[in-house]
């Protein structure tokens, strides 16, 4: 059975490439891609079984040093979300969640907004 190389994603200068900034539109993203990510495994019916990504110390250090999420007063946070998905053209991805990301920032924002006019329409 032949094995292709794990699908290469792009890391510049130990900055990360957001791939999506190639796009000429408005869109925001609050999510930045990493490492290397293997190609799917499938079992005989061809169901999905496995998937895994690959990453170097020094990424991890710069995941840590940058993508944590805040922690609040009772200890919760603290986390690095990493999402595996499918590109466009069918290649095994993986990104990070950015929360300092303006996208990020903006979906903060309107969460807490929404929370308190929830909050302002209690009767009590």
């Amino acid at each position: 059975m032949r094995r292709d190389p794990p699908t290469p994603l792009y890391l510049h200068n130990n900055l990360y490439f957001n791939s999506n900034q190639l796009n000429m539109s408005d869109t925001k993203y609050d999510s930045v891609l990493v490492g290397w990510a293997d190609e799917p495994k499938y079992n005989d019916n061809n169901e999905l079984i496995a998937w895994s990504v690959r990453l170097k110390d020094n990424e991890l250090k710069d995941m840590l040093d940058q993508y944590v999420t805040r922690r609040d007063e009772e200890g919760r946070g603290g986390n690095v979300y990493l999402t595996l998905f499918m590109s466009k053209n069918g290649k095994a991805c993986a990104r990070v969640f950015n929360p300092n990301s303006e996208a990020a920032k903006e979906k903060r924002e309107a969460k807490a907004a929404s929370q308190q006019v929830a909050q302002d329409d209690l009767p009590f």
